[in-house]
């Protein structure tokens, strides 16, 4: 479940929340029972396999996988 930042407009805390994406624009209450908060936009960091040190681009479509005659 994905997890959501918000901040409290009243006492300036920032909290998270774990909830369902279908809940992502209800309503928080944060810690000290306030609800005047705001979802704060999240930065997601997303990590993939490092290119090969040799360059070669690897297989993927028919050409770079040498079916093309």
């Amino acid at each position: 479940m994905p997890r959501y930042d918000f901040r409290c407009r009243s006492c300036g805390s920032t909290f998270e929340l774990t909830r369902p994406m279908s809940a992502s624009a209800d309503p928080a209450l944060c810690p000290a029972g306030h609800d005047d908060t705001v979802k704060l936009l999240s930065t997601v960091a997303m990590t993939g396999a490092a290119p090969s040190p040799s360059g070669g681009g690897g297989g993927g479509g028919c050409c770079g996988g040498g079916c093309c005659g």
